[in-house]
């Protein structure tokens, strides 16, 4: 049995806002729109909205991709007139693929958990588009660190569904108590771990963090990379004591 590592993506190892900014705006200026900070700050906002609603199952991805694009066009100075919303939203998605951005200390921390916890492997995680996401890791040289990579665009689910889980547990063949989730997002990775009944390390926690804790059930919390890697090798050791 290894230790099984099962991170988030976006804004716990890749730094989505980055390459979502900078993508962004080349698709828009490139078709002829304005682009500012208070037009991405917008957009941002929305496409987060939309993502909880997609993660309930409300809209589907198709509709998530049309609206973001549609209520960006109203936002911006120029002619939207005959602009395909799923075309632009197409080219968002290629551009932002090719531009990945690490969170500072990123790659350093997968490097030092592949040579300081014995049987290590570590998984990806991720709701989103597959050349999205496969790309941007590739791009920051990640990819050499990952053991495997569940994209939801791939699985037909997205988390914070049990099924999602239970299909990462088939493809990795080891029990659930050998995993514990790491990420940033309550409703989607720590939920997510609560109903998969699997540990939970809530990275980066922001707000009222105790109330957080007791009502997704989580485990652990750390504010750096540094001190994850501490509570990992120490979640490590505790979980092959017990096997």
């Amino acid at each position: 049995m290894h230790n099984n590592f099962l991170f988030d993506l976006d804004q716990t190892l890749l730094d989505f806002h980055a390459s979502e900014y900078i993508a962004l705006g080349k698709v828009l200026q490139e078709n002829g729109l304005s682009y500012s900070e208070d037009i991405y700050k917008l957009f941002k906002a929305y496409n987060k909205s939309l993502w909880m609603e997609l993660e309930k199952g409300h809209i589907t991805r198709t509709e998530l991709f049309t609206m973001r694009f549609n209520y960006i066009f109203e936002k911006c100075e120029g002619d939207s007139t005959g602009l395909d919303p799923l075309k632009l939203n197409s080219d968002f998605i290629r551009t932002m693929s090719e531009n990945g951005v690490l969170l500072d200390g990123a790659l350093e921390f997968l490097e030092k958990l592949k040579a300081q916890i014995k049987d290590a492997r570590i998984y990806v995680i991720t709701n989103g588009v597959t050349i999205n996401a496969r790309g941007r890791i590739e791009s920051t040289g990640m990819d050499k660190y990952l053991d495997g990579l569940f994209v939801s665009e791939d699985m037909g689910v997205n988390k914070p569904s049990v099924e999602y889980f239970d299909m990462v547990l088939d493809k990795i063949m080891e029990p659930k108590e050998s995993c514990i989730v790491i990420g940033d997002s309550l409703s989607s990775d720590m939920l997510g771990a609560k109903n998969a009944g699997m540990a939970s390390m809530w990275f980066m926690p922001e707000g009222d963090v105790e109330t957080a804790m007791n009502e997704y059930a989580i485990d652990y919390t750390a504010a750096s990379f540094d001190e994850l890697l501490q509570i990992l090798e120490k979640w490590a050791k505790e979980h092959t004591a017990g096997i």
